[in-house]
């Protein structure tokens, strides 16, 4: 990335995540802050009201639009590895986004990308059959649809081969490990706490293209786009500062362009 051209990021956070009675996240409240939203497809979480409920939001904050497909294991909010096959993570991937676009369709908005959840996006990472499923349902489904993965995995080396448009993900409060994948969050390590470290951590990674691994060596990586989460306690307050702080360094918060 030329340091001398004015910055730009996209600036995404996983919503939707409520379900039935429960409710996850900062939705609406956040919403104002981000340039994409990752929505929750039934499976982690969401369900189909609040997958519409969600769509709505979204469109009204005139906010891109995300499918967020994930493991069906929802005691486990999708974060627990499963042992599923290429074909059944394909038949998962397909399943979800179909059901997202329908809502999308249904509101009059645009599917604008699609992004793994947990441990499915976390396997898809490393495991080259695996993210080429992925990938071939995204591009089956939607092919115009941006895919975002994690920044340099297999994942969005599989959507480049069959000519999808990526982004590759990096993100503000998780840490790395010097080989480039995020931290395990069985780890005590996994998060970062201190909101002026996760900032620190997002810019230099946009400016400078490089991440401090817990090993304690640099790791290049290329930042098209910025994970948020939205279920955190200080999610909120997060998401203004982080927005605050990239616009005092010069650093445009907008969707990509599909």
């Amino acid at each position: 990335m030329a340091l001398n051209t004015p910055l730009s990021i996209d600036l995404n956070c996983d919503l939707g995540e409520s379900f039935g009675a429960y409710r996850i996240g900062n939705d609406e409240e956040i919403l104002p802050y981000v340039s994409s939203a990752n929505i929750a497809c039934g499976f982690h979480g969401g369900d189909p009201s609040v997958m519409r409920k969600t769509v709505r939001l979204v469109l009204q904050q005139q906010v891109a639009l995300g499918a967020h497909p994930g493991l069906p294991d929802l005691a486990g909010f999708g974060r627990r590895e499963m042992a599923v096959s290429p074909a059944e993570a394909f038949d998962m991937v397909a399943y979800q986004v179909g059901a997202l676009w329908a809502f999308i369709q249904a509101e009059g908005g645009r599917l604008h990308h699609v992004k793994p959840h947990g441990a499915l996006y976390n396997m898809a990472a490393v495991n080259k059959e695996l993210a080429a499923a992925v990938a071939e349902a995204v591009y089956k489904v939607f092919p115009e649809a941006i895919l975002y993965g994690l920044a340099g995995s297999e994942l969005v080396r599989a959507g480049e081969r069959l000519g999808l448009q990526t982004a590759n993900e990096v993100f503000a409060d998780r840490t790395y490990q010097q080989n480039g994948t995020l931290t395990s969050r069985r780890r005590p390590d996994a998060l970062i706490q201190d909101h002026g470290q996760a900032v620190q951590q997002v810019v230099r990674m946009v400016r400078e293209g490089k991440v401090l691994s817990q090993q304690g060596t640099d790791v290049a990586i290329q930042a098209d786009t910025i994970c948020i989460h939205g279920d955190g306690p200080h999610a909120l307050a997060f998401a203004k500062h982080i927005r605050e702080v990239l616009t005092a360094e010069g650093i445009q918060v907008q969707a990509r362009h599909s």
